[in-house]
């Protein structure tokens, strides 16, 4: 049918507001409708942030964002209802009309994947949760994923330009050796994912046949030392050593790629 191809389509990377320009990371005040809820109506004059544009099957587009004095924004940040809300176009007042900064020129994801009581399988989240913690380029988000597949198919489809993954990968190396792989991706139609788990191949290939992919796609790996099935009747929730003792080396890494990828989007500054 027809509208799967419609929903395959890319969502728009940003859209104009007042005669600015704004996408992912942009900050505007809200201005709601008249038609609007008691919700809507209670945000009037809040400074919010663009955390995704979304595109329905008749053309109409939708901000979707975070509003920033709010407590529990990190929760709107993850897609939590209640902290996460949705506006049109003519109903947000671009902060750049106030001197703020404009949109980034590149858009870099950052995803941590693993599960954190597989022992070793916690690596990338371990180096998500650092990064997260640290300064970076505008353009760039950093997010731990965990084992949610589909959180990260729909996070690859919001317009990004490069996703960087941080996985263990076993490839038969000494434990705690970093690489730095640059998969060819390839598209052979819509792939199964286990909602409950996380296979980053089959991720990329249904997101891929939802039109979601980068342009590029990296990812940091490292070699684990305890690899774990999940079958095993005891948890682990701690890394190796050597896998422990690359979490800084993997930090680093990621790091420059941003620098590389991102050059020209300026830093971050931490508040």
């Amino acid at each position: 049918m027809e509208s799967w191809g419609e929903l395959s389509k890319p969502a728009p990377k940003s859209v104009m507001a007042a005669g600015v320009e704004i996408g992912r990371g942009s900050r505007v005040v809200l201005r709601p409708g008249d038609g609007g809820d008691v919700m809507d109506r209670a945000m009037t004059g809040k400074i919010a942030v663009i955390e995704a544009i979304h595109e329905d099957l008749e053309g109409k587009v939708h901000l979707s964002v975070t509003v920033e004095d709010d407590p529990g924004r990190d929760l709107g940040e993850k897609r939590q209802p209640g902290h996460r809300f949705f506006f049109s176009p003519d109903e947000v007042e671009p902060m750049a009309t106030a001197g703020g900064e404009g949109l980034p020129t590149t858009r870099v994801l950052v995803a941590g994947i693993g599960n954190i009581f597989m022992a070793d399988d916690g690596f990338g989240v371990e180096v998500a949760r650092r990064l997260a913690e640290r300064p970076r380029p505008a353009g760039v988000d950093v997010a731990d994923f965990g084992i949610r597949g589909m959180d990260l198919v729909y996070a690859l489809g919001e317009g990004y330009d490069a996703a960087v993954f941080v996985d263990a990968v076993p490839r038969g190396e000494p434990p705690g050796t970093l690489f730095l792989i640059e998969p060819e991706l390839e598209h052979d139609g819509p792939a199964a994912l286990d909602a409950h788990g996380m296979d980053p191949v089959k991720v990329l290939a249904l997101a891929a046949s939802l039109g979601g992919v980068p342009a590029r796609v990296l990812v940091v790996g490292c070699e684990p030392a305890i690899t774990m099935t999940g079958d095993e009747e005891v948890l682990v929730g701690e890394l190796s050593e050597p896998v422990e003792a690359a979490v800084d080396g993997a930090v680093e890494m990621v790091e420059s790629l941003l620098e590389e990828l991102t050059q020209g989007n300026g830093r971050e500054r931490k508040t």
